[in-house]
């Protein structure tokens, strides 16, 4: 369970293989941030997994897109490489229902992180022509800013003014960087508050600072939701990043102190 298979030449299973789940404490990411209980927000990591496949009770193959929630506070979050080596062994498995394999994903996960898990499986039949949809709000992607730092600070986060507004504020700039294996990780971040106005430009400075930043995904958004929140002093704060796949998933961390839950939209690169 916790041999983590990151950065390791490994074998794909054939069959199911819940054993090749690799769990990694959230705690470990929220120390270096002093974060711990209560924490300052709620919210969940929404993973869409593109390339399920498995076997009908006759051997027909069946395919599907599986979306699975993992609620923020869990123990622990899946190691996304485990997490594609899981869903791949059940390529050559047999089960005899949509619904008993979409229970077995919801136990295991639940499982490996400790909490409970929502999975949905959608199938053709049952797909719908979605389209692709755009982060609410204005895009700070033009403002000015310097671009120059070589890790985040957050001292860089400022205020243009004491007014108090509602904003969403959003970017597709975001990049960070796997810890383990240095890879790159691409999205889009959407920043909701109410607050003093935050200055979009030491905004912007503060994203593109993640450049070359190793931290998961998860890590990042729950950084940046505890820097925002500290130094632009919001009353109310949404931080949702869209992340682009790797190895047919797409990780998408939401954090907010004012809102439930993120409408689950597949952004253009998604």
């Amino acid at each position: 369970m916790n041999k983590n298979p990151l950065g390791k030449a490994v074998q794909y299973p054939q069959e199911y293989a819940p054993e090749v789940l690799c769990a990694i404490p959230r705690s470990d990411a929220r120390g270096t941030i002093n974060l711990g209980d209560p924490l300052p927000f709620h919210g969940e990591d929404i993973w869409n997994a593109w390339e399920l496949t498995w076997l009908n009770a006759t051997g027909r193959p069946s395919v599907a897109t599986a979306t699975i929630r993992v609620p923020a506070d869990s123990a622990n979050i899946v190691e996304s490489k485990s997490l594609k080596l899981y869903l791949n062994s059940f390529s050559m498995t047999r089960y005899r229902s949509t619904a008993a394999l979409q229970a077995t994903i919801a136990s295991d996960i639940g499982h490996t992180t400790d909490s409970d898990v929502s999975v949905t499986l959608t199938t053709a039949a049952e797909s719908v022509a979605d389209t692709i949809g755009n982060l609410p709000g204005t895009c700070i992607d033009d403002a000015n800013a310097d671009f120059s730092a070589a890790q985040v600070d957050a001292a860089v986060l400022k205020v243009k003014s004491d007014a108090i507004v509602s904003e969403e504020l959003h970017s597709h700039l975001l990049r960070s960087n796997c810890p383990v294996t240095n890879q790159p990780d691409l999205g889009s971040v959407l920043v909701r508050y109410r607050g003093p106005q935050i200055n979009r430009s030491s905004l912007l400075q503060y994203i593109v600072s993640y450049r070359q930043h190793n931290e998961f995904h998860e890590a990042c958004v729950e950084r940046m939701f505890t820097d925002i929140k500290t130094c632009c002093k919001a009353d109310q704060l949404t931080v949702y990043a869209r992340y682009t796949r790797r190895g047919g998933i797409d990780i998408n961390p939401f954090r907010s102190d004012f809102e439930d839950t993120a409408p689950n939209t597949r952004l253009w690169r998604q």
